[in-house]
């Protein structure tokens, strides 16, 4: 498939894998909706929608920032109103806007418990809910979301239970989609890193830049994403996507280039 002309909504776009993905469909000649919150730039995590889209342009595609907070339905229906708008229609969306917090029971405090399912799971459903009828007017049209496979294994869920279950949760909403809409010829597929990303939240949350140094760039999984939203989406749907087996079936054998060290050892990601 062309993705030339071809619009693009992606959440969490300002930065990291959100990012990465839409530089590189931007370069193929689309339409990228950059839906996120931060209009300021976080010194932590660098990059504003602004400056996102700024990138995006200059890879060759069209752009338009959107500050939008996924947790609130009016945000969400007037950003796909605003895409659509300026675009003319939707043909692809993602999902890539999350909040993690890898402590145990005890540990959540309620207030990340409920950020982490109203931004995972519920922001997921959302987006997906108001861009259905849009997306329904595509001729390939795919909901692509960041979240891994199920696995009920209880060493998944045993030292960050309500992290998992917001992960699972966006999983199992994608695979619920996947059967609903297979008869509009509306794919949905999940799409998840077998290492770990070199993104602000590796090194600010879990392992700083040790772990940085044994990840993989946004860019492995930018590509496959690339891949997967270049299928029939009447043939491809229901599948939980990892990304070195993605571009390991497109005919690529060294992913040297992706490594932030390469040759260097690298740490394989959560839940696989």
């Amino acid at each position: 498939m062309s993705f030339l002309h071809k619009t693009v909504f992606i959440t969490g776009a300002s930065r990291g894998i959100g990012k990465a993905i839409g530089l590189k469909l931007a370069a193929a000649g689309a339409n990228i909706v950059i839906a996120a919150k931060s209009t300021t730039e976080n010194p932590k995590l660098g990059g504003t929608i602004y400056s996102a889209a700024e990138e995006m342009e200059k890879a060759g595609g069209k752009a338009l920032a959107i500050q939008c907070d996924i947790r609130e339905e009016e945000q969400v229906g007037s950003a796909i109103d605003k895409a659509v708008e300026k675009f003319g229609g939707i043909d692809i969306i993602v999902n890539n806007a999350s909040a993690i917090s890898l402590t145990d029971t005890t540990s959540t405090d309620l207030k990340k418990y409920d950020l982490m399912q109203d931004i995972n799971a519920r922001g997921t459903f959302l987006v997906s809910k108001y861009g259905i009828p849009h997306l329904k007017k595509s001729t390939n049209a795919h909901i692509l979301t960041l979240s891994p496979p199920i696995n009920l294994n209880p060493q998944w869920l045993e030292p960050h239970t309500a992290y998992t279950v917001s992960k699972y949760s966006m999983s199992m909403i994608t695979l619920g989609l996947s059967a609903e809409l297979k008869k509009y010829n509306i794919a949905a597929n999940t799409l998840w890193p077998k290492t770990t990303i070199a993104t602000a939240a590796v090194k600010n949350l879990l392992g700083g830049e040790a772990l940085m140094n044994m990840s993989r760039k946004p860019e492995i999984v930018a590509d496959a994403a690339f891949y997967i939203l270049a299928k029939n989406a009447a043939e491809c749907t229901g599948h939980h996507f990892i990304d070195e087996e993605v571009l390991r079936a497109e005919g690529v054998t060294d992913f040297d280039g992706y490594a932030v060290i390469p040759g260097g050892p690298l740490f394989g990601d959560l839940f696989l």
